[in-house]
């Protein structure tokens, strides 16, 4: 497997080789599939549903869930990411949040019910959990709720930015149970009545994931799709605290894909009889980018390792999402200016990554709540409101 410039430490070499295999397939599809029609899908705001059997192929959907080492499972992600952010946060809603959901919160039969189509990607998911009215404090905050009727569930409320809910075949619901008021979760399958989700337009942010807003209205959902081993906003938490470390692979991956084209572009870009990279001031900016990228990097291997090893706690995927992210916004913003005016223009891929970056930055838990975890667990102290 070819050394990436980007991976300056080479740390893809910690892979085994079946996993650097895995690895590489991913990259050539994205690199040959996904990067030709990446820049039109997020101008038209369109997902590309073709490319979805491609996706498929691969066989990398539920890694995780079939055992797959955290670090590869990272790799991937930022792999995708490399790419095109968008499609990476479409797979990683529909393998990470939903098939982390049946996986960690269903019962024996309902893995075996969804989650081998899941695998194959003949079912779509999408995970609903944040709510119009409420973000950071979802935990104490969640509006939708849940009654029991029978052998069946009414489900009432609504929830916002939910990834690929428009055309997903199975949506994870999070509602608080009106009876004891904890939160449950609960499988809403395509056609449910009761339910509509609808895309939400004029984003400015990952344009191609098709985020939506839903409408739950006495919306029936059977005992049987309840998530059996949900039984509070812990376990949903949980599911949180496993994908967040994922998301700091997503900007690591962004990272990656904007400083490769900045110095692809400042080797070619020439100015005053000479390229742009001949200058020390676009050095200084290459390095500045390399060192953000590197540092981070080495931070999400090793959250991988202690993910792997069972040690990891909440605090460790708090500061990884909270620092990546950070460094992921500046290196972005470095790689734009490489570029200067080609910077903003999608033809050059680096401006679909500086507005992609947003969403990352934010989504998965702001900064500031990640730091508020980081800091709870360093001090002892909450200094949440």
């Amino acid at each position: 497997m070819t050394s990436l410039d980007a991976d300056f430490y080479d740390q893809q070499s910690l892979l085994t080789e079946d996993e650097r295999e895995i690895v590489l397939r991913v990259r050539s599809f994205m690199e040959k599939e996904v990067a030709p029609i990446a820049n039109e899908a997020w101008a038209k705001a369109e997902f590309p549903h073709r490319l979805v059997p491609g996706f498929a192929e691969l066989d990398v959907a539920g890694l995780a869930c079939r055992g797959a080492r955290s670090l590869l499972t990272g790799f991937v992600t930022m792999e995708m990411n490399r790419v095109d952010p968008s499609m990476a946060t479409f797979f990683g809603v529909h393998t990470g949040l939903a098939m982390g959901s049946i996986a960690h919160c269903g019962s024996d039969e309902q893995q075996e019910r969804w989650l081998p189509a899941m695998s194959r990607m003949q079912k779509i998911g999408a995970f609903g959990l944040t709510e119009p009215h409420g973000g950071s404090d979802v935990a104490a905050g969640l509006e939708t709720t849940a009654r029991r009727d029978g052998d069946a569930w009414v489900l009432n409320g609504a929830k916002r930015w939910i990834g690929n809910a428009t055309f997903a075949d199975l949506v994870i619901i999070w509602a608080r149970d009106e009876e004891d008021d904890h939160v449950k979760g609960f499988v809403v399958e395509k056609g449910t009545p009761g339910f509509t989700a609808t895309k939400i337009e004029h984003k400015i942010a990952l344009r191609t994931v098709e985020n939506a807003d839903i409408t739950l209205t006495d919306c029936r959902v059977p005992e049987a799709d309840r998530l059996q081993r949900a039984g509070g906003f812990r376990d949903t938490a949980d599911i949180l605290r496993r994908t967040r470390g994922g998301v700091a692979w997503q900007a690591v991956g962004v990272m990656m894909g904007a400083y490769e084209r900045a110095l692809a572009y400042a080797k070619e870009r020439e100015q005053f009889g000479r390229p742009i990279a001949k200058f020390q001031l676009v050095q200084d900016l290459l390095v500045r980018i390399l060192g953000n990228l590197t540092s981070s990097m080495g931070m999400v291997v090793r959250l991988a390792q202690l993910q792997d090893s069972g040690v990891y706690r909440d605090e460790h995927s708090a500061l990884a999402k909270a620092y990546c992210t950070v460094r992921m916004r500046e290196a972005v913003g470095w790689s734009r200016e490489i570029l200067g005016g080609n910077g903003i223009v999608l033809d050059y891929d680096v401006g679909r990554f500086v507005a992609d970056a947003e969403a990352i930055y934010s989504y998965e838990g702001t900064r500031e709540m990640n730091t508020l975890i980081t800091g709870r667990a360093i001090t002892g102290l909450g200094a949440f409101v």
